[in-house]
């Protein structure tokens, strides 16, 4: 084989892997379905765990996003102390559509809440720890569910449930970005050697 053909399998390959190697990062994302099939509603205290354990479940990053779907119903993104207290009146953002995807932007904490009378106090809240993903650089931090001035106490077993979660798919992509990135680099140093 001469070497031009040998320099254009090497480009054509270096070419392969960081398409592929962007592709995996673009993908890296999950949308968690809020409440499975039955979607956003009251709680009847037939369910079968809370929000919040189903939100201990799983870990969260940024760019993942959450998929609220719901009937004569809100979702607002509240601070902590409207969390603990249900206080509908001063939401960071609301939605009313019936059908909201909320995608998180930045590590830490974020809670949610319904907008209709006695749905949060019935348990319709929810409180999402959002990791940093290791394929990303480190936006700014949340607040912290401490800093402004609320109780731990809030009924919710927060300390119980929030123990490390299992892994899901978006690790699994993310060691695969970084193979994908490391053999990308060989191939380039490989490259430049010859």
């Amino acid at each position: 084989m001469s070497s031009f053909s040998l320099q254009k399998l090497f480009k054509f390959a270096l070419f392969s892997v960081v398409f592929i190697s962007m592709a995996t990062l673009a993908i890296a994302s999950f949308q968690f379905r809020v409440g499975g099939e039955g979607g956003w509603t009251k709680p009847t205290g037939n369910e079968s765990e809370t929000y919040n354990e189903w939100a201990s479940r799983n870990r969260f990053h940024v760019g993942d996003s959450l998929y609220f779907k719901y009937s004569n119903d809100s979702v607002l993104v509240v601070n902590h102390t409207s969390y603990t207290n249900c206080s509908v009146s001063n939401p960071i953002l609301k939605f009313k559509d019936g059908d909201t995807v909320f995608e998180f932007d930045r590590y830490g904490f974020f809670y949610f809440i319904s907008g209709e009378r006695g749905h949060c106090k019935a348990g319709q809240k929810l409180i999402i720890r959002v990791m940093v993903h290791p394929a990303m650089s480190s936006p700014q931090p949340a607040q912290s569910p401490m800093e402004d001035g609320g109780s731990n106490d809030d009924g919710d077993d927060w300390d119980s449930i929030w123990g490390p979660p299992p892994h899901n798919s978006t690790i699994k992509q993310a060691v695969a970005s970084y193979f994908m990135t490391a053999l990308g680099g060989i191939l380039v140093i490989m490259y430049l050697l010859m």
